[in-house]
């Protein structure tokens, strides 16, 4: 288990760019999973997923899901509950370094399950991908359209983490009932709480 009193960053494995499923593959047996084994997640799955969802794909900061104008309003969250080498918690996903940054440490998935109205899936899951979003990012530069187009990303992005957790054999479903003000407070966050995508093991 990985101490994290002093250091306030996790470097997460390099992502890998070549799998042993091809995209076809993922595509036909993408579905929503909502129970999971108890069964921890590893480092490296962790890993993937999350640069599925904001990766850095190229110089300029191009990133593994399309934005508009690349204003990227979409920030990532991590609840922990079952990571091989990290503790439970609260983490916020760095796309540039491709790390974590420990929000808080701690047991949080009974309380996620609370304020997305009771869903079992989400304590049971090793772990919560939490997708918020800044609208102002968007908006500053498309007026009230911009809203528009920060709700077409996050579908881009939801389908990334769908396809990803197909590829390595892990299961999913997107959450979009929750109390905001619940969800916002149990991560410390100010931005507005798109989705919850549990993963875990079939």
């Amino acid at each position: 288990m990985t101490s994290l009193a002093q250091d306030k960053k996790v470097r997460l494995p390099s992502p890998r760019t070549k799998g042993t499923v091809s995209f076809e593959e993922a595509l036909s047996k993408r579905g929503s999973v909502r129970s999971y084994s108890q069964a921890p997640l590893r480092m490296g799955e962790v890993s993937q997923l999350l640069w599925a969802a904001q990766g850095i794909t190229r110089e300029g900061w191009g990133r593994t899901a399309p934005s508009a104008g690349a204003t990227y309003p979409l920030e990532i969250y991590l609840v922990v509950n079952r990571v091989d080498g990290l503790e439970s918690g609260v983490y916020h996903y760095l796309p540039g370094e491709h790390s974590l940054e420990i929000r808080e440490v701690g047991e949080f998935g009974r309380r996620l399950r609370k304020a997305a109205l009771g869903q079992e899936m989400l304590e049971e899951a090793a772990v919560n991908v939490v997708v918020a979003a800044v609208y102002g990012r968007t908006t500053a530069r498309y007026s009230g359209r911009g809203e528009r187009y920060v709700h077409i990303e996050v579908g881009h992005v939801g389908q990334n983490i769908y396809l990803q957790a197909e590829a390595l054999g892990l299961g999913t479903v997107a959450v979009g009932a929750f109390h905001d003000d619940g969800v916002k407070s149990l991560l410390g966050i100010d931005e507005e709480v798109l989705y919850i995508m549990p993963v875990g093991r079939k």
